[in-house]
């Protein structure tokens, strides 16, 4: 079962950005997104600084993000690495099959990774994820290095912190379904 301690969960910064990307996105009338909480036990508690230092997590998870942009429905799951990779190991079975579902239902699922290492920002649609995650099951890599991300996929700031996903995204939709 996976814990959560005093370091706090990997990947903050990236969903604080997000989340405020997010938010611009409602106030412009763009899409609702909205981050789904991953449910915690507390274990011990600091009671004077009123501070969760140990829980664990009651169940899977299964991604980070579900909401509507103008009518289509999207999921996403946020990954940040401080390497010049993307380790499998950062995405569950159980993410995937939650992301592959939720397209075959006719929604859009895809990752937002971080690479800390070039303060870049990509879109890894599901369909790529889902080949690249069975070659790595079957024997093959065991991460998605750096250049794998295709550039057309890049996701860049906007106003100096919002992660403008949305124009990505338009871009795979219109290319997807031509």
């Amino acid at each position: 079962m996976a814990y959560w301690n005093s370091r706090g969960l990997r990947g903050d910064g990236l969903e604080e950005q997000i989340n405020r990307t997010n938010e611009l996105y409602r106030e412009k009338g763009l899409a609702i997104v909205q981050k789904i909480p991953t449910p915690i036990k507390p274990i011990r508690i600091d009671n004077e600084k009123r501070t969760i230092t140990l829980a664990y997590f009651e169940q899977k998870s299964t991604v980070d993000y579900i909401g509507v942009v103008q009518g289509i429905a999207i999921c996403f799951d946020a990954k940040e690495t401080t390497k010049n990779f993307l380790p499998m190991s950062n995405i569950h079975a159980h993410q995937i099959e939650f992301m592959s579902d939720f397209k075959k239902q006719g929604g859009i699922a895809f990752l937002v990774v971080y690479f800390k290492k070039y303060d870049a920002y990509y879109f890894l649609p599901i369909e790529v994820l889902e080949k690249l995650y069975t070659e790595a099951i079957n024997g093959g890599r065991k991460s998605i290095p750096y250049e794998k991300f295709d550039k057309k996929y890049q996701i860049f700031i906007e106003g100096g912190l919002y992660i403008h996903y949305l124009k990505v995204l338009e871009s795979y939709i219109n290319e997807s379904y031509e």
